[in-house]
């Protein structure tokens, strides 16, 4: 290269070629760099990952064994910093956490059945960074909790705050608590991932009104739509509310409300109701999907999924109005903000009565 083409200069976009050529050319180089960016910090991650898990194998293998205190980790601390100066990663804090992390993953089988040897840390487990690692372990209670949270932000993509979030909601837990007949109506793995998106309850704590009627409930949720979004998980899409189906006898059908989730490829019919689980409710889901399936639903689309979000429900009750039913269908449970009714309210102090009380204690 000469001289002057390391010499300053304006370069002029317009002499550039231009057009859907180079558009495309640039798109591509930059999605394949962008790519090529996560492949390399994936690798970098997943190196990272297993140097923590050798080393809490083998500090957990000597540490209790040699019966050294506290002051092992300060020493360990201080040499790996000594011979790695530039490295993050030897505080004793992380130290401590890599034992922590191997020890939580060996306290059964659960995990050793995933690999060919069982000192061996899972492929999948370099798709999480450290921190999320350190945030599922230090809150799950079980190898299968933590399992589940890291399968889940793989599959999505959390961030961290995100992760933190789900967890802070128990997802796990309410997840758990959803009734759906999925297993016997969807295919696998298709019927895992459709229970994967639905939880209960449903919190509803953003409506800031009190609810009594499914009108009411329905108007606030389409209101707050993007935080009912938000609660339902991501990749549902919002399709609309009350869609008349007009049948060619004259008579007219209206499901509450009907999403389309990007992930699962399928449209999801929900009904709301904020009484107590009742068998003819899922009669009524049954139809609206048949309805769904038969005329929204395009040929490359899953099938169709119904979800009723209700007040509370018996488990017996829901499975057994599942035998018969034909469609996949999923029943959940909600929970609204818990208001005060008049009369507690007039026992509690007022405002002013509260503030002197302050006030008293201050000048004490």
């Amino acid at each position: 290269m000469s001289k002057l083409d390391d010499a300053p200069a304006f370069v002029k976009r317009d002499t550039i070629v231009a057009g859907k050529e180079y558009a495309c050319l640039l798109s591509r180089l930059k999605e394949r760099f962008g790519k090529s960016r996560i492949r390399a910090a994936v690798a970098v991650n997943s190196y990272m990952l297993e140097f923590y898990w050798e080393m809490g194998r083998e500090i957990s293998r000597l540490h209790d064994a040699a019966k050294w205190g506290s002051a092992f980790f300060d020493c360990l601390s201080l040499d790996l910093k000594k011979a790695f100066p530039n490295q993050s990663g030897f505080s004793v804090t992380n130290i401590k956490y890599a034992k922590r992390w191997y020890t939580f993953y060996n306290q059964d089988n659960t995990i050793r059945q995933r690999t060919v040897d069982e000192f061996e840390m899972p492929s999948d487990f370099g798709m999480v960074p450290w921190g999320h690692h350190i945030d599922i372990f230090t809150h799950s209670k079980s190898v299968d909790e933590a399992l589940f949270y890291i399968e889940e932000t793989i599959q999505n993509g959390w961030s961290r705050p995100e992760l933190a979030a789900e967890i802070e909601r128990a997802l796990y837990k309410n997840r758990g608590n959803v009734l759906t007949n999925f297993d016997d109506k969807l295919p696998a793995p298709y019927s895992g991932l459709a229970k994967a998106i639905l939880k209960s309850p449903y919190d509803f704590g953003f409506i800031d009104k009190k609810v009594t009627t499914e009108k009411q409930l329905e108007d606030e949720l389409a209101a707050n739509i993007t935080r009912f979004l938000l609660e339902l998980g991501q990749g549902f899409a919002y399709v609309g509310r009350q869609i008349e189906l007009k049948m060619p006898g004259g008579q007219t059908f209206i499901p509450d409300m009907i999403f389309y989730h990007t992930r699962l490829k399928s449209y999801i019919v929900c009904e709301l109701k904020v009484v107590p689980f009742i068998p003819d409710f899922a009669g009524k889901l049954n139809f609206y999907v048949s309805a769904v399936d038969e005329l929204m639903k395009q040929t490359d689309d899953n099938p169709t999924i119904g979800l009723l979000i209700c007040k509370s429900k018996d488990d017996t009750v829901v499975e057994w109005s599942f035998r018969g039913m034909n469609r996949p269908l999923g029943v959940a449970e909600y929970k609204l903000k818990q208001f005060i009714s008049e009369k507690a309210a007039k026992l509690l102090p007022s405002e002013a009565e509260l503030q002197n009380i302050i006030d008293t204690y201050d000048e004490k």
